[in-house]
C-alpha cells in the first residue's frame, strides 16, 4: 500500500512539474530577456488601435531611397559605424536626455558628422530599434507611421513609434497585431515576407493576420514561410533578405547541417514564385558555415547606394558574402563591418539593431508591366510606367525616359508621354527585329532635384526580354521616322509605301500631342502592292515666336494598318510653343489718342518669359510707358504686364512704325498704323510759310502779303485771330492738343487753308 501511495505521489509531483513547465515562457523566443521579462506576458500597453488608412497604403522597401537611419545610445553598433552612416545620410540617434552629451562626446571622437547628426529623446529598454522602431509607410502620396504590438514586454522600446510620429508631425495608424521589424521584409510594391512566428503570435488567426497587413500596410501577396533556422528568434533578417524587387538573398548551409533541408525548402519556395514583375524571384544564396561560427551575413542594412555587411569570423566565408552582394546589386558599395565592443551574433546584428527613415520627398517609379521572357511579335512594344514624385515637384516631362539596348548595342532613349490615367506615362521600344534581344530600364526626374531608374541597377542589371522570330513578308515602310517641327506654322511630311505583298488598309493617322493638324488622305484608304502616299501634319499652336532650340517635346504619331501599328516620333520644339499673348497691332486716327495694351504669358511648357526691353524699331515717333518696366518676369498664366503707347513728333508723310518687345524667348513686333491725314500738312506757297509744324507751343506765319490769321478748331470755333504783318507770331502753348485749321487771308482777299499739329 505505501509503495501505491508513492507511486501515485510520484506521479502528482511530475503532473504538477510537467503544468509549471507548460506556464513558464520559453525565454529562448524573447530576444535576450531580462529574467524578470522572462515571466512578463504583457505587450502593448499603451497601444491604441485606429482604422486603417483611408488612402491607399504603401510599405517602402529598405532598399529605396532613404533620407536617414535610426539608431538608438548606448548603442549596439560600433562608433566607426555611426561615422560612416553619417556621412552617407542623416543619423537620428534615440537618446535619453541624460545620456545625450556623453553620445555626443562619444560621436565626436570618433570622427562623426555631427552635422548629419539629429538626436531623438526618449526612454528605451534596448538597443533593437529594427524590431521596435516604426514601420514608415506612403498613405497615397503623404508620409505616415504604422504602429503594432511590439512582441517583447518592453513598454519604452514600445512607444518609439509614437515618439517619431510626433517628431516627423505625421499620422501613425494602429494595427492590432503582434509583430516585429526583424521579422518583415518587404519589396515596396505589395509584397511581403515573414515567418511563421507572426501567426504563432496572434493566435494562429491567418486570415485576420492577412487582412490587417493588407489594410495597414498595402501588403498581398504576404509570403508566410517556415523559419529555417528553427531557433529562438524566428526572424526572417537572420536568413533571407530583399535585395530589390526580383531578388532575394537566402543563407545556404552545408549539406551536412541538419537544417539544410529546412533552407533549401524555403529558397525553393521563391524559385518558384512570382515577384511583383510577374517572373520568379531570382534567389542568391550566401553560404554559411552553420553551427557556433559567426556569420550573419543576411543581417545588412541598404542605405541608398550602399550595403554595410556584418562580418563573422571566417574571412573565407566574409569575402564570399561581399562577392554575393557585389554580384547582385551591382553599382553599389558593399561595406563589411566588423561588430566591436557589442559584436555580432548570427541572431542579432546589424540590422536587428538599426532602421532606415524613407525619403520622405522621393521619385517613385513604378513599371510594373514589366517585359520579360519572350515576347509576341509586334512593330513597337510599349512600356508603361506610374511615376510619382512625393516631394509634390512637377515631373521633368522631357527626362521620363525609356533607356534600351538592342542585341548589345548602344543605349538609346524613348521620351514618355501621359496616358491619361493618373500619373501613367508610355514610351515604345521600335527598331528590334525578330529574335532580337532588348536590354532596357526606365528613368524619371522631377523639378525638386529627385532621379530615380528601375531597375535600380539601371544598365548594369536592367530588364531583358526577347521579341519572337519573325519573318515579315516585305513590310509597310515609313519615311522619315522622325519629324523635326521648329516654329509654329512648319509643314513636315512622311511617306508611306507598301513593300508587302499584299494590299495595305490604313485605317487612322493620330498624333497624341494635339500640337499637330493632319493632312492625311481620305480614311480608310487601300495601299496597293508598291504604292505609296505622303502625310503632311501642320505645327499649329497657338502663339507666336521666331527662336528656335534644340529643346524639344517629342509626340507620337500613329498610323494604324490592317498589319499592324506603325509609328513616327514628331519633335516638336518648345520654343515653338511659346504662347506669348499680345496685342498685335495698334491703329492711330487720332495725334492725341493713347493706346493701353497688355500682354502676359499663356504658354505651357514655358513657365517664365523674361521680358528684356520694350523700344520703336529704328524711328522715334512713340511714347511708350510700360508697367513694369522692363526687365521683368512673366510667370505662366499668372502675371499680366502693361503698356501705354501715344504719338510724338513726326516726318511728314510717315504712316507706320512697330515696337519690338525683346524676350528670352525671342523678339515679338507690335505693329503701329498712322492715319496719314494726320500725319501730313502741306506746304504753304512761296508767298508765306507756316513753321513749325507741329508745335508744342509758339508758331508764326511769314510772308510779305499776310493781312490776317484766323485759327480754328476741327469743330469750327475761332480760337484765334491776329493781324497780319510780314510775321505773325501766335502762341498756342495753352491750347488742347490736336488738329487745328489756319486761315492765311493775304491781301487780295485770297485764303489759304493749312493744317496745324499742336503738341
Amino acid at each position: 500500500m505505501k509503495k501505491s501511495l508513492s507511486i501515485f505521489t510520484l506521479l502528482l509531483l511530475m503532473a504538477a512539474t510537467v503544468q509549471a513547465q507548460e506556464k513558464k515562457p520559453d525565454w529562448m523566443r524573447w530576444h535576450y530577456l531580462s529574467e524578470e521579462e522572462m515571466y512578463d506576458t504583457s505587450r502593448g500597453m499603451n497601444f491604441v488601435e485606429t482604422d486603417p488608412p483611408a488612402g491607399e497604403p504603401r510599405f517602402v522597401a529598405e532598399f529605396e531611397p532613404m533620407q536617414g537611419v535610426m539608431i538608438r545610445y548606448p548603442l549596439g553598433i560600433p562608433t566607426s559605424l555611426v561615422a560612416q552612416l553619417s556621412n552617407n545620410c542623416m543619423v537620428y540617434c534615440i537618446v535619453s536626455s541624460g545620456y545625450q552629451n556623453q553620445a555626443q562626446s562619444s560621436f565626436q571622437g570618433a570622427g562623426v558628422n555631427m552635422d548629419n547628426v539629429t538626436f531623438v529623446n526618449a526612454q528605451t529598454d534596448s538597443y533593437w530599434v529594427r524590431d521596435y522602431g516604426p514601420w514608415y509607410i506612403f498613405e497615397d502620396r503623404n508620409p505616415a507611421i504604422v504602429d503594432n504590438i511590439y512582441n517583447r514586454p518592453r513598454p519604452n522600446d514600445d512607444n518609439i513609434s509614437g515618439v517619431f510620429a510626433n517628431y516627423w508631425n505625421i499620422p501613425m495608424y494602429g494595427m492590432n497585431l503582434q509583430h516585429t521589424g526583424g521579422n518583415m521584409m518587404e519589396d515596396g510594391r505589395g509584397h511581403g515576407v515573414s515567418d511563421d512566428l507572426v501567426f504563432q503570435e496572434n493566435n494562429n488567426n491567418e486570415a485576420n493576420v492577412r487582412e490587417k497587413m493588407r489594410d495597414y500596410l498595402g501588403i498581398d501577396p504576404y509570403h508566410v514561410t517556415i523559419d529555417p533556422q528553427g531557433d529562438y528568434i524566428a526572424h526572417v533578417d537572420c536568413w533571407g533578405k530583399y535585395l530589390a524587387p526580383d531578388k532575394i538573398l537566402i543563407a545556404q548551409l552545408p549539406q551536412s547541417n541538419p537544417r539544410y533541408q529546412y533552407y533549401e525548402e524555403v529558397a525553393e519556395y521563391f524559385e518558384n514564385t512570382n515577384c511583383c514583375w510577374g517572373y520568379p524571384y531570382r534567389v542568391y544564396r550566401v553560404q554559411e558555415p552553420g553551427g557556433y561560427t559567426l556569420a550573419p551575413y543576411t543581417n545588412s542594412l541598404i542605405l541608398n547606394k550602399t550595403v554595410y555587411v556584418p562580418m563573422g569570423t571566417n574571412n573565407t566565408y566574409n569575402q564570399d558574402a561581399i562577392a554575393v552582394y557585389q554580384e547582385a546589386m551591382p553599382g553599389y558599395e558593399i561595406v563589411g563591418v566588423n561588430g566591436g565592443s557589442a559584436g555580432w551574433e548570427n541572431t542579432d546584428a546589424l540590422h536587428c539593431r538599426t532602421r532606415g527613415v524613407m525619403d520622405f520627398n522621393m521619385l517613385f517609379v513604378d513599371h510594373r508591366n514589366v517585359l520579360h521572357g519572350e515576347q509576341e511579335w509586334q512593330e513597337s512594344i510599349p512600356v508603361v510606367s506610374k511615376f510619382i514624385a512625393y516631394s509634390g515637384a512637377n515631373l521633368k516631362q522631357d527626362s521620363l525616359l525609356i533607356y534600351y539596348s538592342i542585341d548589345g548595342g548602344a543605349y538609346q532613349t524613348a521620351q514618355m508621354t501621359a496616358t491619361g490615367n493618373p500619373d501613367e506615362y508610355v514610351g515604345y521600344i521600335t527598331g528590334y527585329q525578330g529574335g532580337s534581344e532588348i536590354d532596357y530600364y526606365v528613368f524619371g526626374a522631377d523639378e525638386s532635384g529627385h532621379r530615380y531608374t528601375q531597375p535600380v541597377f539601371a544598365d548594369l542589371d536592367p530588364h531583358h526580354f526577347t521579341m519572337e522570330a519573325h519573318q515579315p513578308a516585305g513590310e509597310l515602310v515609313i519615311t522619315p521616322d522622325t519629324l523635326w517641327f521648329e516654329h509654329n506654322g512648319d509643314e513636315q511630311a512622311f511617306t508611306i509605301e507598301n513593300q508587302t505583298n499584299t494590299v495595305v488598309q490604313i485605317n487612322a493617322i493620330t498624333e497624341e500631342g494635339g500640337y499637330l493638324l493632319p493632312g492625311t488622305p481620305n480614311l480608310p484608304y487601300n495601299l496597293q502592292v508598291g504604292e505609296s502616299i505622303s502625310v503632311g501634319f501642320l505645327f499649329s499652336f497657338p502663339l507666336k515666336t521666331n527662336r528656335a532650340s534644340d529643346d524639344y517635346v517629342s509626340s507620337l504619331i500613329k498610323v494604324q494598318t490592317s498589319v499592324g501599328e506603325k509609328f513616327v516620333t514628331a519633335m516638336i520644339s518648345k520654343q515653338g510653343m511659346v504662347n506669348f499673348v499680345y496685342q498685335n497691332e495698334m491703329y492711330f486716327d487720332d495725334p492725341t489718342l493713347v493706346i493701353e495694351s497688355s500682354f502676359f504669358n499663356k504658354s505651357v511648357f514655358v513657365p517664365t518669359i523674361r521680358v528684356l526691353s520694350i523700344a520703336e524699331k529704328d524711328t522715334d515717333y512713340l511714347n511708350i510707358e510700360t508697367n513694369p518696366t522692363p526687365p521683368f518676369d512673366l510667370e505662366f498664366d499668372g502675371d499680366e504686364a502693361f503698356m501705354s503707347v501715344s504719338l510724338k513728333d513726326f516726318a511728314k508723310g510717315y504712316v507706320q512704325t512697330s515696337i519690338e518687345i525683346e524676350t528670352d524667348y525671342g523678339i515679338f513686333e507690335i505693329a503701329v498704323h498712322i492715319n496719314e491725314d494726320i500725319l501730313s500738312v502741306n506746304e504753304l506757297s512761296s508767298e508765306a510759310k507756316l513753321y513749325p509744324n507741329p508745335t508744342t507751343g509758339q508758331f508764326t506765319v511769314e510772308g510779305a502779303n499776310v493781312a490776317k490769321v484766323e485759327v480754328y478748331n476741327l469743330v469750327g470755333q475761332k480760337v484765334c485771330e491776329q493781324q497780319g504783318s510780314k510775321v505773325v507770331n501766335i502762341n498756342a502753348a495753352e491750347w488742347n492738343k490736336g488738329i487745328y485749321l489756319v486761315n492765311i487771308i493775304e491781301q487780295n482777299g485770297a485764303v489759304v487753308t493749312k493744317k496745324l499739329v499742336v503738341r
